[in-house]
């Protein structure tokens, strides 16, 4: 049975907000290795995390592909067509599989019927997004998206007519919803939450996530407001570097009292689709080499406890994250939540600070100022 979510709505203030509840699902790496498939699927599919953040280029990756696990549910048309998909904020377009497209990837995934929707539009548009293990090519369509209750009507989505390879045959979700900036859109597309501010959908032009941990329950997108409960630490609030994806300036990694990369500043993208820390490949081998780890990432589970909290240190203040957060477990077997990566930028090294991150902190996105808060869970 799909593992797809109810989505309600949810009032914490007077206003429109909208709770988008997640679930936290086995990653397709777990599902692989439990099947014996893991390392065959890795040498077949190479991949370049990289990609994604190269200017210039029409592209939306999948992030971590072998690692997302953070999934909600979407419906379009009338009547509805329900769609799992991914919360990305660091890609800006929606997309879903169509009954158009007859690759396998698709052919085990639910597909948008438009002649099944009274309110669908076609277009003459096309769409082509670069993946770094693939790619998807489809058609442009508008019809009403329903967001947790919120009926955002006329909005431009993709449907996929060609998934080539099984990159997404594994995966158990659907489609993305891109969380980004406009100036990032594939085709042009105006961003779903974009609509939601044009038509005075949301009480707040901003929305914040929480992800839970190890398993638990409770994980939500709250478009709209910012729930409280997660803010009794306080909120800092760090200006955005480029209007793109929620890029923010670093001043420096550290533990133990010593900085140990990203000593002169670098740039970070804070990056629900990545689950992983993206680090430069020179940081990335420094950190496997102080922290005691394989140059692959693996480490041993016997001393996780005495390592020291990566710090990351950002608009002046200090933000931990502990090693039971950067240390994955799995099967008995432990690797460090780190992949190198390596994105010339004219600020300098790029960062991405994915779930390993922000399962740390409550992470506000806020559009109306452009900035990003966090809270200290």
């Amino acid at each position: 049975m799909k593992l797809l979510l109810l989505l309600t709505l949810v009032g914490l203030a007077q206003g429109l907000q909208t709770r988008v509840p997640l679930r936290k699902m086995k990653s397709l790496r777990q599902r692989l290795q439990e099947q014996g498939l893991l390392e065959s699927y890795l040498k077949q599919h190479p991949y370049n995390l990289a990609a994604k953040y190269f200017p210039g280029i029409a592209m939306e990756p999948l992030e971590n592909y072998m690692d997302e696990e953070y999934f909600g549910t979407i419906s379009i048309g009338t009547p509805a067509q329900e769609f799992t998909v991914v919360f990305d904020t660091g890609s800006s377009n929606l997309w879903v599989p169509s009954v158009f497209c007859s690759s396998p990837a698709c052919r085990n995934h639910n597909r948008f019927n438009p002649a099944e929707s009274s309110t669908f539009l076609n277009t003459n548009d096309t769409l082509f997004i670069a993946y770094g293990t693939g790619s998807m090519a489809g058609v442009l369509g508008y019809d009403t998206v329903n967001v947790a209750g919120i009926n955002v009507q006329n909005q431009i989505f993709g449907l996929a007519e060609t998934e080539p390879g099984d990159v997404f045959y594994y995966t158990p979700f659907d489609g993305i919803l891109g969380l980004a900036f406009p100036s990032i859109a594939s085709s042009g597309a105006t961003p779903v939450f974009d609509n939601m501010m044009m038509e005075n959908l949301v009480d707040r032009h901003l929305f914040s996530v929480y992800l839970s941990r190890d398993g638990q329950t409770g994980s939500f997108v709250l478009f709209g407001a910012i729930d409280p409960y997660y803010t009794t630490e306080g909120i800092t609030w760090i200006p955005l570097s480029a209007e793109t994806y929620w890029q923010i300036s670093m001043e420096s990694v550290s533990f133990s009292g010593a900085p140990v990369a990203c000593a002169s500043g670098c740039q970070a993208i804070v990056d629900t689709g990545t689950t992983l820390l993206a680090v430069p490949i020179r940081a990335f081998r420094t950190l496997t080499r102080l922290l005691g780890a394989s140059s692959s990432g693996e480490i041993s589970c016997a001393g996780v406890s005495n390592l020291p909290n990566l710090i990351f240190h950002i608009h002046g203040k200090e933000f931990p994250v502990p090693p039971r957060a950067y240390v994955l477990r799995s099967n008995g077997y432990c690797t460090l939540g780190l992949q190198g990566m390596d994105v010339p930028t004219e600020e300098g090294e790029l960062w991405i600070l994915g779930d390993v991150f922000i399962r740390e902190y409550y992470v506000i996105f806020d559009r109306a100022n452009n900035m990003v808060g966090l809270s200290q869970l």
